[in-house]
């Protein structure tokens, strides 16, 4: 009789010190996902005009525009990090919408584009992503194919996938030669997960954190170009890439 409240009590303290370890350690991430990156202000990347919030989108709206751009925000950054970049953008007629995700962390929350794309069908939208939100972006691309007119990577690379590397949906891969963290070599090695078609472009001098204006990150190499630099180095290829894909008609669905 006593081994056997003896192992029923061994086994409530187990199942009570699992359970708040469980605890523990989900408080221990929500912790970490809320430790952000936010947006800095920098003579670089000078915002004129702040973003309007739209049910948790942050969206910079350019008059008539017939295209637009999802950007996913990497892991634990603001979105706000990435409004000089929508800025830009928008001057060459572009829509830019940037979501806040669950807990900061865009893989968390792969169909996010759903809620813009659905509400805005008259814009051709393509989905894109900074280092995590890349990834991200990329698995909605392999998921969503007939929604997006075009998939950019930004310092980030895509994984594995079944659909998007054997199409023909147009791709932008744009990297940095110093960036620590989607460095060079993992660039080029998950480069075989994306379409043949895919355009790549390296910056040279340009890192990881720099694809966004948050200031440094741990992991990040320095950077051989100023933030404003990179930024604008962005901007020009994007346009003129989602003007080359325009003119071709790969970006039709």
């Amino acid at each position: 009789m006593m081994k056997k409240f003896l192992n029923k009590k061994i086994l409530i303290i187990t199942l009570s010190s699992l359970g708040i370890l469980v605890v523990l350690g989900l408080s221990l991430f929500f912790m970490w996902s809320q430790d952000t990156y936010g947006a800095i202000d920098s003579s670089e990347a000078v915002i004129e005009d702040d973003m309007q919030i739209e049910d948790g989108w942050y969206i910079n709206r350019a008059e008539h525009a017939d295209k637009g751009i999802i950007i996913y925000p990497g892991a634990k950054v603001e979105p706000e990090a990435y409004a000089y970049l929508a800025q830009e953008l928008v001057k060459h007629n572009i829509t830019v919408a940037i979501p806040s995700v669950r807990l900061n962390l865009p893989i968390l929350d792969v169909s996010k584009a759903n809620e813009v794309i659905e509400e805005e069908k008259e814009i051709e939208w393509y989905i894109a992503g900074h280092s995590m939100g890349g990834a991200a972006a990329a698995m909605y691309a392999d998921q969503n194919m007939d929604s997006i007119n075009g998939l950019i990577l930004l310092g980030a690379y895509a994984a594995e996938n079944d659909v998007l590397r054997d199409s023909e949906l147009p791709v932008l891969s744009i990297s940095g030669t110093e960036d620590g963290l989607s460095t060079p070599e993992k660039i080029e090695e998950y480069g075989a997960y994306l379409p043949q078609i895919t355009d790549f472009v390296e910056i040279p001098g340009g890192n990881h954190a720099y694809f966004g204006v948050y200031g440094s990150q741990s992991g990040d190499k320095e950077a051989q170009i100023t933030v404003g630099e990179q930024q604008d180095i962005i901007v020009d290829t994007i346009v003129d890439w989602m003007e080359d894909v325009s003119v071709t008609g790969e970006g039709d669905k």
